[in-house]
């Protein structure tokens, strides 16, 4: 090993391999660039009421905002090591090796780098519709083919229907499960899981993205990692945590699976203040708990409210349902932004349904309120909707 390489540490080495120039400038889509370019009539964040981008409104823990108001004035140090510690501090407490856990500025750029690292013309992108998107676009970069599979029970659980995804492709690059999915916040079981584990095509690899697992009972696929599986499981802070203008996530996964994301990142060092509110959250034993009861009583009073006016939802167990309007789910969407109410996107293959977040007990009330207003109207009576702007028709228009 050379000087430099023993100089800084291995994950952030890992982050300068040969060949990370070239893919380091790829755009990477997050949440809030799919939220933003859906929208119709996009206001700036302080104006109304957004609950359009599963945010969290409660923001970063006390105990995350001190870390980063005591970690600012070192912010004119690197610490790279901190990254280090952040891995290490979290991998103790999933009792994960530490060198199967590596820091991200958020779980979107490991997304991205997975797909990019696993998949090309003759090794699709497996995942469920509607599901995230952002994987879709990384398999754009790769050359990819993407084969899209229904959910199972669509009018029922709207949960991955794990063996038709298995069956869709003889030799997948990555087969990605969103537990719970994002849009519809329904939970995969364990035996699904499982069975994806034990059957997936040889040579595929698992992108099992846990971004809304702390607000839910699912079982976590981490002892897959443990056990030495084709699996990348992905965490980040910007759900139930509160830290998405944060930054911070993780991948975990076996370190060759991980040396191969890494070196499509370039140096892509995490903010130190971002690392410091991370530890601090990873640390309070009593956040994930408590915020976790708190996002589920209020999805629970919404989810009430809106069966008893006789609309369809998702049975979620996180922070984002899909609400059927039972109309063009576009022209629910201008309504509401009409009144400074700006909710969630619509997948087309759900076209009268639209994504809602939970947003606090005053936003969602405020929201209940404007729906009930939009939805006594009957749809000639609706605000058309507008054209979307170029970023909704082509994320990436210098692709295309």
């Amino acid at each position: 090993m050379t000087a430099l390489e023993n100089a800084i540490s291995r994950r952030c080495f890992l982050r300068f391999a040969a060949g990370a120039s070239a893919l380091a400038t790829l755009p990477i889509l997050t949440e809030a660039h799919l939220a933003q370019a859906a929208q119709v009539k996009f206001a700036p964040s302080n104006r109304g009421i957004h609950i359009d981008a599963n945010e969290n409104p409660l923001g970063p823990s006390e105990g995350a905002r001190k870390a980063v108001e005591e970690m600012i004035p070192k912010s004119g140090r690197y610490k790279m090591d901190l990254e280090e510690e952040v891995a290490s501090t979290f991998a103790s407490i999933e009792g994960l090796n530490p060198d199967s856990v590596m820091a991200f500025a958020g779980s979107s750029g490991p997304l991205h780098y997975t797909v990019l690292a696993f998949t090309d013309a003759q090794k699709p992108l497996v995942i469920a519709d509607p599901g995230y998107e952002a994987p879709i676009w990384a398999a754009k970069v790769s050359g990819a083919p993407v084969i899209k599979v229904p959910l199972a029970d669509p009018q029922g659980s709207a949960t991955h229907d794990i063996k038709a995804m298995l069956s869709a492709s003889s030799s997948p690059g990555v087969i990605y499960i969103c537990n719970p999915n994002n849009p519809t916040g329904t939970t995969t079981s364990r035996a699904d899981i499982e069975y994806a584990v034990a059957n997936a095509p040889k040579g595929s690899i698992l992108l099992i993205d846990e971004a809304y697992i702390h607000l839910s009972d699912a079982s976590s696929a981490l002892e897959y990692v443990k056990q030495g599986k084709d699996v990348i499981v992905l965490r980040t802070f910007s759900k139930l945590y509160g830290m998405a203008g944060l930054r911070m996530g993780f991948a975990v996964g076996r370190p060759d699976l991980l040396k191969k994301i890494a070196a499509l990142g370039g140096f892509n060092a995490v903010p130190i203040t971002a690392l410091a509110a991370a530890k601090a959250s990873l640390l309070d034993k009593d956040l994930v708990p408590a915020r976790k009861k708190l996002i589920g009583e209020i999805r629970s009073e919404t989810l009430g409210w809106l069966k008893s006016d006789g609309l369809a939802v998702t049975p979620s167990e996180t922070n984002c349902f899909m609400l059927d309007v039972k109309r063009p789910g576009s022209e629910v969407i201008a309504a509401l932004a009409a009144k400074d109410i700006y909710i969630g996107r619509i997948w087309p293959v759900w076209p009268t349904q639209v994504r809602i977040t939970v947003g606090s007990r005053d936003e969602m009330l405020a929201f209940h309120k404007a729906l009930q207003e939009v939805m006594s109207k009957s749809t000639a009576g609706l605000v058309p909707a507008p054209r979307p702007g170029r970023l909704a028709e082509h994320p990436f228009p210098h692709l295309s």
